[in-house]
């Protein structure tokens, strides 16, 4: 891409910073595609949403991700018009989930479904005027899923038959978002990566509970950094993705009667973000 002859080439920063992301999301290695960035290729979705995809059906939860892939690359279809704002929050809060707002997205396409299919046309659309839902964005929302849906199935992923658990939903959803993890300061709002400070989004499910470590779709700049759609997660899930990519620090070396051997504590870092200092490990290693 730095060779191609464009007519108006972008700037080398934004080059980077997409060479920069698929070198985290495993696509590329050096310059060579790699067979997760083949697959990648062919998904025409953003490809942290697409890594996402990926993951979803390797941990037996790409029929839920299929909703929630196809529910970020739309405009959100939830309306909050300014004159009846607390109405469109009552409305939209029996969707939510105390620990996901993926799993609001997921509760608001079961609702869709079940009324789209045993309504008409018209009682539809006045339904999702009702309930404060853009009659045009839940459309999107199902023509985007559904092309995407098939094309999975092209792609040899194949959906699960099974309810996902939620751990199996975020650890997929942390393939493609690694770099939107944060786990939260004394001064209430969330560390990150590369020295980022985010808060969450007041309109998330989780504004008011703050849990330790959370992962968010969206990272928006706005008054200030913003997270949005965003679900808590344990920091241990985050390790199969960031091992090639965390820097990891040795001390206390000591004997362990019990082991047999010498353990160390190691601490891993993701970009700066100290990800874990309690591990115990072989010091040999």
């Amino acid at each position: 891409v730095l060779r191609f002859p464009f007519l108006e080439p972008p700037e080398s920063r934004q080059v980077n910073d997409g060479i920069r992301l698929l070198e985290e999301l495993g696509a590329i290695r050096g310059r060579t595609l790699t067979a997760v960035g083949r697959r990648l290729a062919r998904l025409p979705v953003d490809p942290r949403i697409g890594r996402m995809l990926l993951a979803a059906a390797a941990r037996g939860a790409l029929a839920e991700m299929l909703v929630i892939a196809s529910f970020l690359s739309v405009q959100d279809p939830r309306e909050r018009p300014a004159d009846r704002q607390q109405a469109a929050d009552q409305s939209h809060r029996r969707f939510a989930s105390e620990n996901s707002d993926f799993v609001a997205m997921l509760n608001l396409w079961r609702h869709a479904e079940e009324q789209r299919q045993a309504l008409s046309a018209s009682a539809w659309r006045r339904l999702c005027e009702r309930e404060f839902l853009s009659w045009l964005r839940m459309r999107e929302w199902r023509d985007v899923h559904l092309p995407l849906r098939l094309l999975c199935r092209e792609l040899g992923l194949r959906e699960n038959t099974t309810p996902a658990t939620e751990e199996a939903l975020h650890r997929a959803v942390l393939a493609g978002m690694l770099t939107h993890i944060g786990t939260r300061t004394e001064a209430r709002d969330y560390e990150g990566v590369r020295g980022r400070r985010f808060s969450l989004h007041p309109g998330s499910s989780l504004f008011r509970k703050q849990p330790k470590w959370v992962v968010c779709a969206e990272l928006v700049e706005a008054a200030r950094l913003y997270g949005r759609h965003a679900a808590a997660i344990r920091p241990e899930w985050v390790f199969p993705w960031a091992d090639p990519l965390g820097k990891r620090e040795h001390d206390a070396p000591h004997w362990s009667a019990r082991n047999g051997k010498v353990l160390a504590t190691e601490r891993v870092r993701l970009y700066g973000l100290l990800g874990s200092d309690q591990r115990q490990v072989d010091y040999a290693l």
